[in-house]
């Protein structure tokens, strides 16, 4: 029996009363549109595979639209500003969320205040990465090759603003190392230049890195988490490998603009929740190396407060904070 304090995930219909909105429709009654503030990439292949389960259980289809530009800023500041009636839904990610407003950089909104968090789905360990020919099988000799020659090393990132950008400036700064960045426009282009040589470090998801890594391709040095990841228990962790107190991980959820009504946020949030729940979900999830989160909106309400003034104490410490 389920106790009174549990959320709720079944989905029922949802038709406003006469004094719940002005209306007096059900929601949905038209596509919900899904804003990935990337081009094409981890993202969203994800909120593409969520699109095709959300959309039969609201009753309406849930349709991807990719708005990439200023490392994920562009496309959150126009979910930001658009009308909060349900229809519009933001890929969120902690790039242009919890970190990008922490660089003094005009974004266009105010994450903790112009959206609605509806829920958090899944958090993901990445893994510091090198391009194959780097002389360096750990993190202990990475760290003496950036030390013989400061700023010789090049490492890129999904742009400026980026966890992948600010989780390297923290290594930087944990391991008294100093490398060159070379931010490009998501992890797309990125992963590729690393491939290639174009430059030297990468901090790749673990979903992306594990078959680049059994090919042969890169070369995978930590993970990031505190814990090892289950999907790849060999590999040690940064803080294991000589970086302590180094962590730095992604996630992805789901949010709505501010001011959104209560009902279409908890009916979203519901509807994801029986997702991520479904047998279908955890094979998605965590075959692809994902922790799956899920909860309340109030959950990933005091997530987001609290990586928020996680990566502004990072950005700070690494000195490229102008806030």
């Amino acid at each position: 029996m389920r106790r009174a304090a549990d959320p709720v995930y079944a989905i029922e219909p949802y038709v406003l009363s006469a004094g719940a909105g002005s209306a007096g429709y059900a929601y949905p009654s038209k596509p919900v549109r899904y804003i990935v503030p990337f081009g094409d990439g981890p993202t969203a292949t994800q909120a593409h595979w969520l699109a095709g389960r959300l959309g039969p259980a609201l009753g309406q289809p849930v349709v991807v639209e990719t708005h990439p530009g200023a490392s994920g800023v562009n496309g959150t500041a126009r979910v930001a500003g658009a009308a909060p009636d349900g229809y519009t839904l933001l890929a969120a990610n902690p790039g242009p969320l919890t970190v990008a407003p922490n660089l003094g950089r005009n974004v266009g909104y105010d994450s903790l205040r112009d959206f609605s968090p509806i829920v958090l789905m899944a958090t993901v360990a990445s893994v510091i990465a090198v391009h194959a020919g780097v002389p360096a099988r750990d993190l202990g000799e990475l760290m003496a090759l950036a030390r013989a020659q400061p700023g010789r090393l090049r490492y890129g990132s999904p742009g400026v603003g980026t966890v992948g950008h600010l989780a390297l400036e923290l290594f930087q700064h944990l391991g008294g190392i100093r490398m060159t960045h070379l931010p490009r426009e998501g992890l797309s282009e990125a992963i590729p230049e690393l491939i290639a040589g174009l430059f030297d470090v990468l901090v790749i998801p673990v979903p992306d890195a594990f078959p680049l890594a059994r090919d042969g391709r890169i070369r995978a040095l930590a993970a990031t988490k505190r814990a090892r990841c289950a999907s790849w228990p060999e590999l040690p962790t940064a803080d294991e490998a000589g970086v302590p107190g180094f962590e730095s991980f992604n996630w992805n959820g789901v949010a709505a603009p501010a001011g959104t009504p209560r009902h279409i946020v908890e009916r979203i949030n519901a509807g994801i929740n029986s997702v991520l729940r479904s047998a279908e979900g955890r094979e998605y999830f965590v075959g692809r190396g994902y922790d799956i989160s899920g909860g309340t909106p109030e959950a990933f309400a005091a997530f987001l407060r609290s990586e928020h003034d996680k990566w502004g104490k990072v950005a700070r410490l690494a000195g490229i904070a102008t806030n």
